[in-house]
């Protein structure tokens, strides 16, 4: 069987299936959606963040996710940011046509959050959300820094975070993954060209 066409006007979806002795994740990815999530990973908080970040991308995702959570969040959050990364990765294909680079800006109430992005083919993140509670529900507040951590590795993303101000920690995260959906939205738009936008002619 001949490989997908990647060209910039196929659709760009991927299927990422991942089982670990930690975690067991089916995820489906389209990049050109509607927003339409499906997330179940046993976490709400995380629910609640992955189900932003798909409504103001504008992607279609399904992630059902089935961890060691009797162990504790972490396996759970950070091979759910695996995976994702993966699919967005493997959807992008070679990354013709693309913007690749994207900043964005989200307020929830008094918190304010940077994002931008360079879809460069090199994993990199900075990310800083100064939150100060130990967890937000049932997710601890360092996972919440390396899911985007993790996230910037599979997707081959150099990625930085920088929540600006906010006195609620619920609002400082959450502003966060909208500016970090809103970047990846206008970074994985098509620009009508067929070219991969490097001086190197790969990302």
């Amino acid at each position: 069987m001949n490989a997908p066409n990647r060209s910039p006007i196929a659709p760009r979806s991927s299927h990422v299936s991942r089982t670990t002795s930690e975690t067991t994740i089916e995820l489906k990815l389209t990049l050109d959606g509607t927003g339409n999530a499906d997330i179940q990973t046993g976490i709400g908080f995380l629910d609640h963040m992955l189900t932003s970040l798909t409504k103001h991308a504008r992607f279609d995702l399904s992630l059902q996710c089935k961890g060691d959570l009797e162990v504790d969040d972490h396996h759970t959050a950070e091979d759910c940011a695996l995976a994702l990364g993966q699919a967005i990765d493997q959807a992008l294909g070679e990354r013709r046509g693309i913007r690749r680079f994207a900043h964005a800006y989200a307020p929830l109430d008094e918190a304010l959050a940077r994002v931008v992005v360079d879809l460069s083919g090199r994993p990199s993140s900075v990310v800083v959300l100064g939150l100060k509670r130990e967890s937000i529900g049932e997710l601890a507040s360092e996972n919440i820094t390396h899911f985007f951590t993790s996230l910037a590795v599979t997707s081959r993303t150099s990625l930085h975070v920088d929540v600006l101000r906010g006195e609620n920690d619920h609002h400082r995260a959450e502003a966060a993954f909208k500016a970090m959906a809103l970047a990846f939205r206008q970074a994985v738009a098509r620009d009508g060209s067929v070219d991969v936008p490097s001086t190197k002619g790969v990302l």
